[in-house]
């Protein structure tokens, strides 16, 4: 059984997803972004692109002021009274190596239950914020540049791209943001994707995103910064890192914030992976890790930042790389 996020009812009557005020037993996520292309007045625009003109206004947009500004909106909560059947399609393992140059790190202790990173390493380049604006507000999340085809894809949660039946605009990723600074550039989003259950039905168990951003001056993403590995279909209770940019109290979303230990399966709503983790709203969509190398800084992404019970604030969820995330990042590393 799954639970779903919900939101206040609409007039309809259909529950979606809650947003519930961050507090001290709040939960996690912040949120949301990508565009919608300009299209012939013939057809209708594609959900989830944005053509160069908005490429272009996205990035007038997001000045340093804008950044500084942007809050993570109200988190996502799952309701015990909305639930229903639910589980990732698994499928046979598979691995795909880190393109990210091997540079060193320092060593940190594990477990951790939230903390700056201080390690450095290829993590700090690969990882960054997002940048979004949803139901005209400004708001930030977490994403990852990871090994692709393209060298353009960034992986993030799925209310990251598209919320409450809404693809999002003025979507950016910043990798390795730290304090105001954006030292590998802006890089906006030329398309965003998400996996069906959560683009139908903004099914928790499925809330992982994926990004194609376009060059910055003439180059490709992991041509500048690297990719991270990633991991599908290799079961649960594992050690894992967990990564963001959390950007509510007490976190400001400056700071590279990090998790660690072995991961535990949600026991109540959803098919999540679980860890002890006290990041907040802001690190949603930032990456989970197996086989994290704290002497480089690289790994295999298995997860994602997506949730936390409103009842237990210290514990994070992130949904199973099964067959259907395997298949979004297959879509995105061939767009």
């Amino acid at each position: 059984m799954i639970g779903r996020p919900r939101s206040p009812r609409s007039s309809g009557g259909t529950p979606r997803v809650r947003h519930t005020v961050l507090g001290a037993l709040a939960g996690i996520a912040a949120l949301l972004a990508t565009g919608v292309t300009a299209a012939p007045a013939s057809a209708a625009p594609e959900p989830g692109v944005m053509a160069p003109p908005a490429q272009r206004s996205a990035l007038d947009f997001w000045t340093p002021q804008r950044m500084r500004a942007a809050t993570p909106l109200d988190i996502l909560s799952v309701d015990r009274s909305d639930v229903r059947a639910s589980a990732p399609r698994k499928g046979r393992t598979a691995v795909v190596a880190p393109s990210a140059p091997v540079s060193d790190a320092g060593l940190l202790a594990i477990p951790h239950g939230g903390g700056p990173w201080s390690g450095g390493g290829a993590v700090a380049k690969t990882a960054g914020r997002v940048f979004f604006t949803y139901q005209g507000r400004t708001a930030s999340c977490s994403g990852n540049a990871v090994t692709s085809a393209n060298k353009s894809t960034v992986i993030t949660a799925g209310h990251c791209v598209k919320m409450q039946g809404a693809w999002h605009t003025n979507w950016v990723f910043v990798p390795g943001y730290h304090d105001g600074q954006r030292p590998y550039g802006t890089w906006a989003a030329s398309k965003t994707l998400s996996t069906p259950q959560w683009t139908a039905s903004e099914d928790i168990n499925y809330d992982i995103g994926a990004a194609v951003v376009a060059p910055l001056d003439g180059k490709q993403l992991t041509d500048v910064v690297g990719g991270q590995g990633l991991a599908f279909n290799t079961g649960y209770s594992k050690p894992m890192y967990s990564f963001g940019f959390p950007a509510a109290a007490p976190y400001d979303g400056e700071k590279f914030i990090y998790c660690s230990g072995t991961t535990f399966r949600d026991f109540l709503l959803s098919s999540d992976h679980g860890l002890t983790c006290n990041m907040t709203g802001g690190s949603s969509g930032g990456p989970w890790f197996t086989q994290f190398d704290e002497g480089t800084g690289t790994g295999l992404q298995s997860s994602v930042n997506s949730f936390k019970y409103n009842f237990l604030p210290n514990a994070m969820y992130g949904p199973y790389f099964g067959a259907d995330a395997q298949n979004l990042y297959q879509s995105a590393q061939s767009s």
